[in-house]
């Protein structure tokens, strides 16, 4: 056997048209090609899938059943492949008790810290962990944030109670909450609230002794708007069904608790110090400044503990997070912190001959902080281990031992080998990534002009500094600075201003039904264009109703739980993997049944299926690149640009009035040459009257704004401020990250 490459032949996971290719081992290799080409297919779906199913193998049933499930993918052979480690770019999840500190590890150190050497002892590393009863703070049971009562959102004072002035479910006129206010003799249901009294308003928000003071007695059970509320639905145990918590969504907010402060811990664990700070304070400085503040502790007792502590907040520091606090919830990390996070502990890794899988590194990063992110990975490669990256970046490239492109372009178009050598042999090869990097691409001369302004007027969010600004409408503004700058602080203060449409980062939901079809809401169209043209019930072509098959359920599959083992997954016998029963086959509409609507590209069924409540929806897919997607394949297969840009399609609507659109990222994911796509989409939103907000990093979406707004210098307590406002083109020779990549990119 040949060891010193991973040999794949034969390889058809998903789009890949039988591959065969050669990986050489020991090497950084960077795998590129057009969004959907086929790069994750082979890197996750095939080499990990593969190297994880074996490694697990090596285990005994007990634990394997424990172990996470790694599906072997369809591959005539392949070899040479090691233990994985797979770094993706899926968000840490966890709840709201899970933090910097905890998902890092450093939060057991300081723990054991505090335990051992803190004064006054308040006892074992328990006692100040937030997760147990022995730490935790009773009023906020170590969560530092308690649920209250939004009220100024409860009530329009512009309406009438009989109007509906009450915005809560369940109040509106007519039904039995709205007669224990408007029908009880005490409050004029005709008036609007603007006009009532502050007693009479706070009479029903509050009631108790606000209500006496009305001089009309309410009944003895009144209950005030807001008790009624937080009795329903913030002091019940039960489940809470989707409609209650969308409620409890709309009109409550989090607040930090005021017995602890937002530490999370009992006051006697929060009584504790080492070197003079408490554990609730470590918490809250920088990793870099805690990492400083570490060094200067020398007890022999713990040397060992504060050498451990050291070492994992010094390697957050190495690649770039030392911006970051223990204290920070991880459900408030983007995609590329949280897989930068993830690498923290392998840093310190001695294991050799691992292989290393890494889903585009550079998320979330400032393109001079790119850098320090290609080191680590160099570092990997030097310490004896095989690195693949999956990226888009061409300084990540530059740094690659080889180069793999896949495609030449998506869907059913790739899935095969078009180029393998180094870097600087892509330059010079005819490829969709060797014409995308030689492109040349210019600013835009000429800026759109704003047809007004929505103002942020002194934003103190996070490490905000007091920042005003202006968002100019009707173009489209960038939002750029390093990560941990203050641009998702910034955003996140415009849209709680100003009403907007949020894209963000977070992955499209996928299951096992999850198709094109169903995500984009055009099934029930299908549905009733078959049941219009063949006069048959609508529910007759659900594969999930009348017309699923019975004995697979309508899932074209049979899932078999082996166990221990892999689970089997075969193709229905009695429906052949169509999902449908033989009578709703029978129907069709241009030649096609309902089975076969799957299998259209989106691109065909636009032409096949005349209907305007189906095309509206598939020519926005088509708008963004996606025309190429199947109506049927399953969203989890698709791949993380796929993904992006198939939410935007469905998102970036058609609105009646101009809207605010807020975009996180849009280029995470997304081929150089996908880009161009993604601004034509953007371009059409604002030629149509809408404003664009895109927080980004990518030069090309920068030097295509009409208005950028840079913030920075740098990240957590270095940055919060605004360093420049106006168009791309006037932002030169300045000394800033974001001024001198422009400078770069310009000169290239």
């Amino acid at each position: 056997m040949d060891t010193s490459n991973i040999t794949i032949r034969g390889a058809r996971t998903h789009n890949l048209a039988g591959l065969d290719l050669d990986i050489p081992r020991h090497r950084l290799v960077v795998f590129v090609g057009r969004s959907g080409s086929g790069k994750s297919s082979l890197v996750f779906d095939t080499v990990a899938a593969e190297a994880g199913y074996q490694f697990n193998e090596t285990y005994p049933p007990f634990v394997r059943n424990r172990l996470p499930k790694w599906a072997r993918p369809p591959v005539d052979r392949i070899d040479g492949v090691s233990p994985v480690v797979v770094i993706d770019q899926r968000r840490i999840g966890g709840n709201a008790r899970s933090t910097v500190g905890t998902i890092t590890d450093t939060w057991t150190y300081l723990r054991l810290l505090y335990s051992r050497i803190g004064e006054p002892w308040a006892g074992e590393s328990d006692h100040f962990s937030f997760n147990e009863p022995a730490g935790m703070c009773r009023a906020c049971t170590g969560l530092g944030e308690v649920v209250v009562s939004a009220t100024e959102r409860f009530l329009d004072l512009d309406r009438s109670l009989a109007d509906g002035a009450i915005l809560l479910p369940g109040f509106g006129h007519g039904g039995y909450w709205y007669e224990q206010y408007a029908g009880i003799g005490v409050f004029d249901p005709d008036t609007p609230l603007r006009e009532w009294t502050e007693t009479e308003r706070d009479a029903l928000l509050y009631g108790g002794s606000a209500a006496d003071l009305l001089g009309r007695r309410p009944p003895k059970d009144y209950e005030g708007i807001v008790e009624r509320f937080e009795r329903i639905h913030l002091h019940t145990s039960d489940n809470l069904s989707e409609r209650k918590q969308e409620t409890i969504r709309r009109f409550t907010r989090s607040e930090r608790c005021a017995e602890c402060g937002g530490d999370r811990l009992n006051e006697e664990s929060r009584a504790v110090t080492v070197l003079g700070h408490t554990i609730g304070e470590m918490a809250g400085l920088e990793v870099g400044e805690l990492a400083d503040l570490v060094a200067t502790l020398r007890v022999p007792q713990v040397a060992p503990v504060v050498e451990a502590l050291r070492a994992r907040l010094d390697a957050m520091t190495t690649i770039g997070l030392g911006y970051l606090t223990l204290g920070r919830a991880t459900t408030t990390l983007s995609g590329g912190e949280s897989q930068r996070i993830k690498t923290v502990k392998h840093l310190g890794s001695s294991l050799i001959e691992m292989t290393y899988v890494v889903d585009e590194p550079t998320v979330g990063l400032h393109p001079t902080d790119v850098a320090s992110m290609t080191r680590l990975l160099a570092r990997l490669r030097d310490s004896g281990n095989s690195v693949l990256v999956v990226e888009h970046d061409p300084a990540v490239m530059a740094c690659a031992d080889q180069i793999v492109e896949l495609g030449p372009g998506a869907g059913a178009e790739g899935g095969r080998l078009v180029f393998q050598g180094t870097f600087a042999d892509l330059r010079a090869a005819d490829t969709p990534t060797a014409r995308a990097l030689a492109r040349q691409r210019t600013a835009r001369r000429e800026p759109r002009q704003a047809t007004g302004k929505l103002t942020v007027a002194e934003a103190y969010r996070n490490n905000l500094c007091g920042v005003t600004v202006d968002i100019p409408t009707g173009v489209m503004t960038v939002l750029t600075g390093v990560a941990g700058s203050g641009k998702s602080s910034l955003a996140a203060e415009f849209a709680s201003r100003h009403e907007a449409i949020a894209l963000d980062q977070k992955p499209v939901s996928a299951n096992r039904r999850s198709t094109p079809l169903t995500y984009t809401g055009i099934a029930p169209a299908v549905r009733k264009l078959f049941a219009r043209h063949n006069r048959a019930p609508a529910g007759l072509f659900s594969a999930n109703s009348a017309g699923g098959c019975p004995n697979c359920g309508g899932l074209g599959v049979i899932y078999t739980d082996l166990a221990f083992l892999d689970g089997q997954q075969t193709v229905c016998d009695s429906c052949h993997g169509r999902r449908f029963t033989p009578e709703a086959l029978s129907h069709t509409v241009d030649g096609l049944s309902i089975a076969d609507i799957d299998f259209l590209t989106v691109a065909e069924a636009i032409e096949r299926l005349p209907e305007p409540a189906i095309t509206r929806a598939l020519e926005r897919l088509a708008e963004v690149g996606l025309g190429y997607l199947r109506l049927g394949e399953p969203l989890s297969g698709l791949s993380g640009g796929e993904c992006q840009r198939l939410k935007i399609a469905r998102e970036l609507r058609e609105a009646a009035e101009p809207a605010v659109y807020l975009l996180d990222e849009p280029t995470t994911g997304l081929h150089p040459a996908d880009i161009e796509t993604l601004l034509r989409v953007v371009d059409a939103l604002v030629d149509s009257g809408h404003t664009v907000v895109v927080i980004e990093h990518d030069l090309e979406v920068i030097r295509h704004a009409d208005w950028l707004i840079d913030l920075g210098p740098g990240p957590g307590r270095h940055g919060g401020t605004v360093l420049f406002e106006g168009p791309v083109t006037h932002y030169t020779d300045h000394a800033t990250p974001t001024s001198r990549a422009l400078d770069a990119a310009r000169s290239e």
